[in-house]
């Protein structure tokens, strides 16, 4: 039976128990800690020879050179060309929605001249190379392909490492046909911690890249945060979630479905309904109950709805805006009558979908925006994958010599304030007699 927490904004320790509930510790145990770092250091050291006896061990493969590692291209639009009609064309409209989403994204250089001819603006260019990490094995992540690597294309990316486990030398053919459509330049069936190592270090084989994005286990998670410096990464991700905010009035049985769609990934997802309609959450708690018994993945949504979950009563839209944005959710419905009135209200959220008909499951796949998003309350200070995460600004600073002249007077004055004599004396030469 499902029993998710049931907490009112109006208890004295409500903000506490709410506290309790998205409690999530990130830390990695000291075995793994331990296991990543050595698998860092021997791929930095030993480069192909470490990725493939990792490779071996770990997923069950008997490969004696890495060239047998690298799919060729030809292998990739064989999986598309042979992919059933019906998922060929979902894959590729979603691609076409993702690509064209981001488009708008782009962000260009720009520049203006000051009255004495100085010149300042902002000059913006692509990430060289991007590894991308899919995962692998009985796992089939398409849409991750395409959320990764398409808007890394726009952005202009010239080119992109895709790695992806086989583990028993098991390849997903979705995952290859997803590589065919969003043009990845190189796929290597790698993965783990060496995988990201090899991308971080670069190997005689594995480009090194610039930075690296896609979920992967703890020890892909763990590889990540070790190697940030060296290389970039998109971020560190926590468990799926979803907060609802509903008014009572959409139907029980999708509102249960769409908290289904998030538990449904693994045992610490959450799922949180919120509403001003007590009635209602007790409506919600009987569909779930009797939808859960035809779900194949009942036993994990039964786990993640029963340790994370909740149901909450609020007494106004006021404060479920507020209990929204201390949650800031990877993903928030707001399955209302008026959406667009409570949206003013919104602060943190990794993606907001709007209106009873907008279920959360559409975003993950084809309506455009991206599914990379911040979880464990990170959507206060994060934002989703986008065009912007493969471009870089460099700032543009041309001085004419007026410019120079006058700008030097106050870099001087503020350089021997700071006791810098050699930045002041710099500045000093370029002013005019």
């Amino acid at each position: 039976m499902l029993n998710p927490q049931y907490l009112t904004s109006t208890d004295a320790g409500f903000w506490a128990q709410l506290k309790k509930l998205l409690a999530w510790d990130a830390q990695a145990e000291d075995e793994i800690l331990n296991t990543v770092r050595d698998m860092l250091r021997a791929v930095s050291k030993s480069g192909d020879a470490a990725v493939l006896e990792y490779t071996n061990r770990f997923d069950r493969r008997d490969v004696q050179d890495i060239a047998e590692l690298e799919i060729p291209p030809a292998r990739l639009q064989q999986a598309l060309d042979n992919l059933p009609a019906e998922q060929r064309q979902a894959l590729e409209l979603s691609a076409q929605r993702v690509r064209a989403y981001h488009q708008h994204q782009k962000q260009e250089s720009w520049r203006y001249t000051e009255a004495d001819g100085t010149v300042l603006g902002q000059q913006i260019t692509p990430l060289d190379k991007v590894g991308l990490y899919v995962p692998g094995g009985k796992a089939a992540y398409p849409s991750s392909v395409l959320m990764n690597a398409i808007p890394a294309k726009v952005a202009g990316v010239a080119e992109i490492i895709m790695v992806v486990p086989a583990p028993d030398s098991h390849l997903n053919e979705l995952v290859l046909a997803a590589a065919a459509i969003a043009e990845v330049d190189k796929v290597f069936t790698i993965g783990g911690a060496q995988a990201v190592a090899a991308l971080a270090y670069g190997t005689e084989t594995v480009p090194q890249v610039d930075k690296i994005v896609g979920p992967g286990n703890i020890f892909v998670a763990t590889a990540k945060s070790m190697v940030f410096g060296t290389v970039g990464i998109d971020m560190i991700a926590g468990p799926s979630e979803i907060l609802v905010i509903c008014d009572g009035k959409t139907d029980p049985d999708w509102i249960a479905m769409d908290l289904f769609s998030q538990a449904e990934h693994d045992e610490l997802a959450q799922s949180i309904l919120i509403s001003p309609d007590a009635a209602f959450l007790e409506q919600v708690k009987t569909s779930m109950n009797r939808l859960l018994e035809n779900m194949p993945r009942a036993e994990i949504i039964k786990t993640a709805i029963n340790d994370r979950g909740a149901l909450i009563h609020v007494k106004d839209w006021d404060e479920a805006a507020e209990v929204c944005n201390h949650i800031a959710p990877e993903h928030l419905e707001l399955s209302i009558a008026d959406p667009e009135a409570l949206l003013p209200k919104i602060r943190h959220a990794g993606a907001i979908f709007m209106g009873r008909y907008t279920a959360e499951a559409l975003g993950d796949y084809c309506a455009g925006p991206n599914h990379v998003l911040p979880t464990s309350r990170s959507a206060r200070f994060s934002s989703p994958l986008g065009v912007y995460d493969f471009q870089k600004r460099s700032s543009l600073i041309y001085c004419s010599a007026d410019g120079a002249s006058e700008l030097g007077k106050t870099a001087s004055v503020l350089a021997h304030g700071e006791g810098l004599t050699a930045h002041a004396r710099s500045a000093e030469y370029r002013i005019k007699e």
